[in-house]
């Protein structure tokens, strides 16, 4: 054979193999593993105050198994991709004094109070990124039942509870009372200690430190409703576990924050239940806002801004305490937040005209008007929340371990908290919340 046709043999042999090789069958595509999905390109405000740029969040049977920046989390091959990009993701939401009870629209019944009303709720709550709610009052056996069916199925929010307010005369009757919660199955006691601005009779030290020692005997912690600080100090020497309102007669000064930081009690404001004792003497502007219309029945918004409803307001003096009230709340806040004190979102939601879920993000705003930073606001509504309620372990942070509770908002809510109105979906144990109610 001569030389050049060799040369030409060699030469069409590699240009066949390489076209062999180009023309190589494509590696047959990976097939999704059920429950494995990985969010990739968002920001990622992981509850703890850190923040991540082009995160990537990998779920697995609806627990976190990986979250971090890109390149520095493997993206497993048979996980179906979810492109987040341009988007930001927060834990989701944690109410850590709300209500799940036996209210419809502006009316409560307690044949109202099913595990299908318990479930609507939970469910309205979860459409705005509110993943896990700690239910303080008003609670029984249907929402015991809800709640232990919180597994890798779930969709709605999370829920925990009270049970009834115990609300004993003597210490006989504490016993009696906490040990019926305690019975039922709750996950924390409730008890109020207040007057109601001078119109009811308050507990007396003697019974609530009786509530208090007889739930910790059963294992289980106290949450405080409380107006006065006087009230306040009384109850952490009797060992309250969470102070569940704020402090609103007067300013807190450096003894409460000292005592609430050595005792480990968190403090949870509910500035919008101040804002629902006064806010309907005139027609409130989210009337108008989309985001809380799209759950809100008409008919009770009609009967709110009724003129002859807005005139019982107006003529009301307890709703113009609590407007005043408010503004010390938030001076109170400010100043436990400074001080080092671990702070929890709540909104006393769920009672008549405190509407669940846009109240939430309506505490938010006013925390921030406080003076807190909007990733302070955050932290305490994710993780520092979740610490309070002791289920830190389970939900609150972007962490592997943690139930994929997440919320994702089409704008950063660090450049403005009202973000955390711009909802584009909810996950709870990984599954996509339905964006529709009932």
């Amino acid at each position: 054979m001569h030389e050049k046709t060799t040369t030409r043999v060699i030469l069409v042999t590699a240009l066949c193999a390489a076209a062999a090789q180009c023309a190589a069958p494509a590696p047959e595509p990976v097939e999704p593993t059920p429950g494995l999905l990985a969010f990739t390109g968002a920001r990622l405000i992981d509850g703890d105050g850190g923040v991540v740029e082009d995160g990537v969040l990998v779920v697995r049977d609806g627990r976190i198994a990986a979250a971090g920046a890109a390149g520095a989390v493997d993206v497993p091959a048979d996980a179906q991709q979810i492109d987040l990009s341009g988007r930001t993701v927060i834990p989701g939401l944690i109410n850590a004094h709300g209500h799940v009870n036996n209210v419809r629209g502006l009316e409560a019944d307690p044949a109202f109070y099913t595990e299908a009303h318990v479930e609507d709720q939970l469910a309205r709550y979860a459409r705005y990124g509110v993943t896990t709610v700690l239910s303080l009052g008003g609670g029984g056996p249907a929402g015991v039942a809800v709640r232990d069916r919180q597994d890798a199925g779930l969709d709605r929010a999370r829920l925990y509870l009270s049970g009834p307010v115990v609300n004993p005369a003597s210490v006989e009757e504490a016993v009696e009372q906490v040990n019926a919660v305690a019975d039922m199955g709750a996950d924390i006691v409730k008890i109020r200690v207040d007057d109601n601005l001078g119109a009811t009779q308050k507990m007396p030290p003697d019974v609530y430190a009786a509530v208090i020692e007889q739930a910790h005997a059963r294992g289980l912690r106290v949450a405080a409703h409380l107006y006065y600080l006087d009230d306040a100090k009384g109850l952490l020497a009797a060992g309250a576990d969470l102070i569940a309102h704020s402090v609103r007669d007067q300013p807190v000064y450096d003894d409460l924050a000292a005592t609430l930081m050595e005792q480990d009690v968190c403090y949870c404001p509910t500035l919008m239940r101040e804002v629902s004792t006064f806010v309907y003497e005139e027609r409130p502007d989210w009337f108008d806002d989309p985001f809380f219309l799209r759950e809100v029945d008409p008919a009770v918004v009609q009967a709110l801004e009724a003129p002859e409803y807005q005139q019982r307001i107006r003529d009301s003096s307890s709703a113009q305490t609590y407007k005043v009230a408010l503004e010390q709340a938030k001076s109170n806040l400010k100043a436990l937040a400074d001080a080092g004190v671990r702070i929890a979102m709540g909104t006393d939601t769920g009672p008549a005209a405190r509407f669940q879920g846009y109240f939430e993000h309506g505490e938010l705003d006013l925390m921030v008007e406080s003076g807190l930073s909007p990733m302070q606001t955050i932290v305490a509504a994710t993780g520092d929340a979740a610490r309070c309620l002791q289920i830190d372990g389970e939900v609150g942070t972007l962490a592997a371990g943690r139930w994929a509770d997440f919320v994702v908002l089409g704008a950063n809510p660090l450049d403005d908290i009202r973000n955390t109105r711009s909802v584009e979906s909810v996950w709870i144990a990984g599954n996509a919340v339905p964006t529709s109610g009932g």
